[in-house]
């Protein structure tokens, strides 16, 4: 049961964006490493350096181990705070997130850079569950992926929601509408939107697949050859795979060991001149901003493997892409883009996606994890930071607007 809210005792940590942004610029963080592993050696270090030191320790590759220093911090300790710049803090927002590698909850830190707002984030673990007594907030928002490793928590956040003393956005019970295989379902039938069924098929059914004892029709009615494949629960491209006849199919099961699988129909939407765009988008209350677009002349592109850095005439294209997106990209997908958030429900979720060759929003996937940042050169990138700002801006107005409004009513109320 939820009691009323109560000084928070959190610990202060350096953080996700900080520490990102040092790693993305390719400062050394062994140094910072073996100070905070000696803090822990000679016990004096606070719960925050060991959340710290579980980032940095992904941040340099070493996942597992960061993971093994992240749970066992959450077993003592669960709030954590990232200070704002400001003198004081103009608004508190409480951030809901489960105990997942760095890339499974939304890296909210980047969308508040700058602002006056003071970032708690309260981890919901399968054992310690939600604190009886709610730290003090404006504002909630959960963080926590549509991942499998994340389905306790959220579970658990669904129990808490009705009685939330504080607006909570992106519900619970919303974010499983992001899952893969759901999203299609809940899409499908937009006019002017394109999303291929993406279908959970295990590794019996595809090696039937490709040995010709099934047809591709047994797992879906619209899947066929070429078709797309990646294992159940990755993200960022990790087994990725164009399959183009059952030979390719049996060639990627042999090089793989997992047991669940998505496949999908493989959509091409090079355009007219050959290359691929790729774009992602931001909705921040039901309103899209462009995020960025990747060129490329390959089909499974993401912004890195697009080599946008080393391309004057690709940059160029994005800077226009970004200013004329209100009136051009935006306005041609407005009745898409529109029911798409309405059906979707989050009040934070990004988009990646394109246009296919007949003119319609291509959807690839949705989630509410992937990183908006300010990070790109903007020497290389002059374009970018005022655009991140505008999203970063329509977030946190967000954020006030929402917890200004349970204020009024508050004040309604008590008159």
């Amino acid at each position: 049961m939820l009691h009323p809210l109560a000084a928070p005792n959190y610990a202060d940590r350096i953080g996700f964006a900080h520490l990102t942004r040092q790693a993305f610029e390719g400062v050394d963080l062994h140094p910072l490493r073996e100070r905070l592993l000696a803090r822990i050696a000679e016990g004096t270090a606070l719960a925050g350096e060991g959340l710290d030191l579980s980032l940095i320790a992904q941040l340099m590759g070493e996942k597992e181990a960061g993971l093994v220093i992240q749970s066992e911090v959450l077993s003592f300790h669960q709030l954590f705070r990232t200070p704002t710049a400001a003198p004081k803090p103009g608004l508190r927002v409480l951030a809901l997130a489960a105990d997942i590698d760095m890339g499974g909850n939304t890296p909210i830190e980047f969308l508040l850079e700058g602002s006056d707002i003071e970032l708690l984030t309260l981890y919901v673990t399968k054992t310690s569950g939600l604190p009886e007594t709610l730290p003090e907030h404006d504002v909630a928002i959960v963080v926590a992926s549509d991942s499998e490793e994340c389905r306790e928590a959220l579970a658990l956040i669904e129990t808490a929601a009705p009685r939330w003393p504080r607006p909570l956005l992106n519900r619970p019970e919303l974010i499983g509408n992001l899952d893969r295989d759901k999203l299609y379902r809940l899409l499908a039938d937009i006019p002017g939107l394109d999303i291929p069924v993406t279908a959970h098929a295990t590794r019996a059914q595809l090696s039937a697949l490709a040995a010709g004892r099934i047809a591709c029709a047994e797992i879906t009615d619209e899947l066929h050859f070429p078709m797309i494949a990646r294992p159940r629960g990755t993200h960022a491209g990790v087994g990725l795979a164009k399959l183009d006849d059952a030979a390719a199919l049996a060639a990627y099961l042999a090089e793989r060991q997992e047991q669940d699988f998505f496949v999908a129909r493989f959509v091409d939407y090079a355009s007219p001149d050959g290359l691929y765009r790729k774009i992602r988008l931001t909705m921040v209350d039901g309103k899209p901003y462009a995020c960025h677009m990747a060129i490329a002349d390959r089909w499974d592109i993401w912004y890195l493997n697009a080599y946008m850095a080393f391309s004057e005439e690709k940059r160029a294209e994005e800077a226009i892409f970004m200013q004329d997106f209100d009136r051009a990209f935006a306005a041609r997908h407005r009745h898409a883009l529109d029911e798409m958030s309405r059906r979707v429900g989050l009040d934070y979720f990004i988009v990646d996606c394109a246009e296919n060759q007949n003119g319609e929003l291509l959807v690839f996937e949705a989630d509410n994890t992937a990183v908006v940042h300010n990070m790109d050169s903007p020497v290389v990138f002059p374009y970018k930071p005022p655009q991140m700002r505008k999203i970063f801006a329509a977030f946190t107005a967000m954020l006030s607007r929402r917890a200004k409004g349970i204020a009024e009513a508050d004040v309604g109320t008590a008159a």
